[in-house]
């Protein structure tokens, strides 16, 4: 056997040990169990089943093919790529929008982008996976704040030794399903030279009556506020973009390698989440109905109610973690299950995702019986 081996080996059972293996499993799919309620999906607002959306997309398919062929700076561009920039800049009151074939490819391509040894990036520390890693590939030196705590992020921008300063974090956290008080962290922005980068990701589509919480804040279009977004959450598709000034923009096109290099996201899903965009922009009840929903689990789980969708329980161990969510999906609800890495404090814990179109009276049912299961005293096995 040879030592890589042994080592892939090792890990394998240390995973196994701390109840940390995770499953890719399509039984948990939504699509493939008549009945299933999905209390576990992104697909915040049910726009990825949605008529109009199914529909735009297949429309797309049939003029721009299955994929779009090459680099968006190649012959990767097409109508529909400009169709999703300009309706996703318009739901979002942004001036300019460039899109990515991910939401992880755009935050890696934005900090990348913006890094340099004379620019700081103050990051929460509860940012995603892809900020983190577009922060560790930005060249720049990396201080990381603690979670919503501005008086250090207030210290860390007035004592930088850099020219330039990027703070990044996320408008709605999407583990502990908390909020940025986006207009103070902005105003220290201001004060101390520095752009603000904030991940949309499980903003648009739920704060702001679907228009996001960087709107809500009054920030759209603030020349020292960029947005970061996913389309495969609220959007119901899938890829990514970064929102912001023109010149932004142009910047990325130039120097951003996740875009240059990258074969351009599918029409299909660019005009899909398009429509998306037009949808909630006319019907901002969907992103009222999921608040309602949200706040239903919260009091049925005994849990404080959370800003966004993903309404998080606490478990007393991984293990009852997962045998939690194993529970609930014998009993026809899939949850989230998270545990380390995936949590920014250690503490596993069931994600219980509230979504437009979700019968309240189950999602209560579904939210107490999780928070039972979650507890120590619950007999697993």
């Amino acid at each position: 056997m040879s030592s890589l081996t042994e080592w892939l080996v090792s890990v394998d059972e240390d995973r196994r040990r701390a109840g940390l293996v995770r499953r890719t499993d399509a039984r948990r799919g939504t699509g493939s169990r008549r009945g299933l309620l999905d209390l576990a999906s992104n697909d915040y607002l049910g726009l990825g089943d949605d008529p109009r959306v199914r529909a735009a997309a297949a429309t797309a398919i049939e003029t721009y093919g299955a994929g779009a062929g090459a680099s968006r700076v190649v012959t990767g561009t097409t109508a529909g790529h400009e169709e999703l920039e300009r309706e996703l800049a318009v739901l979002t009151g942004q001036p300019s929008c460039l899109a990515f074939s991910s939401g992880y490819a755009a935050n890696i391509g934005l900090l990348t982008a913006l890094g340099s040894p004379d620019t700081l990036i103050v990051s929460d520390e509860h940012v995603h996976a892809s900020l983190i890693d577009g922060a560790r590939l930005s060249r720049s030196p990396v201080r990381i704040c603690p979670h919503n705590d501005l008086a250090v992020l207030e210290e860390l921008l007035r004592d930088r030794e850099q020219t330039r300063a990027v703070v990044v974090v996320e408008s709605i956290y999407s583990v502990l399903g908390d909020a940025t008080d986006l207009a103070r962290v902005a105003a220290l922005c201001v004060t101390y030279d520095a752009l603000l980068v904030v991940d949309e990701a499980h903003g648009i589509g739920v704060a702001g009556r679907g228009r996001g919480a960087v709107h809500a804040a009054g920030l759209s279009g603030a020349p020292h506020v960029v947005v970061t977004a996913t389309l495969s959450k609220a959007l119901g598709t899938q890829g990514g973009a970064v929102l912001g000034t023109p010149l932004v923009r142009e910047h990325l096109v130039n120097t951003a390698r996740t875009f240059i290099f990258d074969t351009g996201l599918a029409p299909a899903a660019a005009v899909g989440a398009a429509e998306a965009c037009r949808i909630i922009a006319a019907e901002p009840g969907l992103a009222d109905e999921l608040h309602r929903i949200a706040a239903v689990i919260a009091v049925a789980a005994g849990v404080p109610h959370a800003p966004g969708a993903v309404q998080s329980i606490p478990a007393d161990s991984a293990e009852h973690a997962v045998t939690a969510a194993d529970r609930l999906f014998d009993d026809g609800v899939v949850v989230g299950c998270f545990r380390p890495p995936s949590v920014p404090d250690g503490v596993s814990r069931l994600r219980l995702v509230a979504r437009a179109g979700v019968d309240p009276e189950r999602a209560a049912r579904a939210a107490r019986l999780a928070a039972r299961l979650s507890r120590a005293e619950a007999r697993l096995g």
